[in-house]
C-alpha cells in the first residue's frame, strides 16, 4: 500500500474514532463521572485528548499531501503523528476512566511525538524542488 493510501486510511480511521470518541467523552462519560471527586478534572483530560486526537487525525490526511520529491519526511510525520495519538491522547483516555494518575507519565511522550511529527512535515518542506 502505497504511503499516501496508508495516510489517508489512517487518517479516516483516527478521525472517526477521534469524533466518536469526543461524543462518548461528552455524552456517556459525563454522567458517570460527575459525582465523583475529581469528575470534572478527567472530563477535562478526556477532552484534551479528543481535541488533540482531531487535531492530529487530520494532521495524518496532511501527511499524504506532498510533492514526491519529498516522501520520507512526510511517512515520518504519519506515524509519528499515529504514536502520538496513541501515547498522549490514549494515555489521557485511559486516565479518565481509571482514574490512575501515574499513566500522566505517559502523555508528554506522546506530545514529543507529535513534536516530531510536525517537525518532519516542516523539514518536508526544504525538500521541496521549485
Amino acid at each position: 500500500m502505497s504511503t499516501e493510501r496508508t495516510a489517508l486510511l489512517l487518517a479516516g480511521v483516527t478521525g472517526f474514532l477521534g469524533v466518536a470518541l469526543g461524543a462518548f467523552g461528552a455524552h456517556g462519560l459525563k454522567n458517570r463521572l460527575i459525582g465523583k471527586p475529581d469528575g470534572e478534572q478527567r472530563l477535562a483530560w478526556w477532552q484534551t485528548g479528543a481535541q488533540y486526537h482531531l487535531i492530529h487525525a487530520l494532521a495524518i490526511g496532511l501527511s499524504a499531501v506532498r510533492p514526491a520529491q519529498a516522501s520520507q519526511p512526510s511517512a515520518y510525520a504519519m506515524w509519528f503523528f499515529l504514536a502520538g495519538i496513541a501515547l498522549f491522547s490514549g494515555s489521557l483516555y485511559v486516565m479518565t476512566l481509571t482514574g490512575v494518575r501515574k499513566l500522566g507519565a505517559v502523555t508528554p511522550l506522546g506530545g514529543v511525538s507529535f513534536l516530531i511529527g510536525w517537525g518532519a512535515l516542516a523539514f518536508n518542506a526544504f525538500k521541496i524542488v521549485d
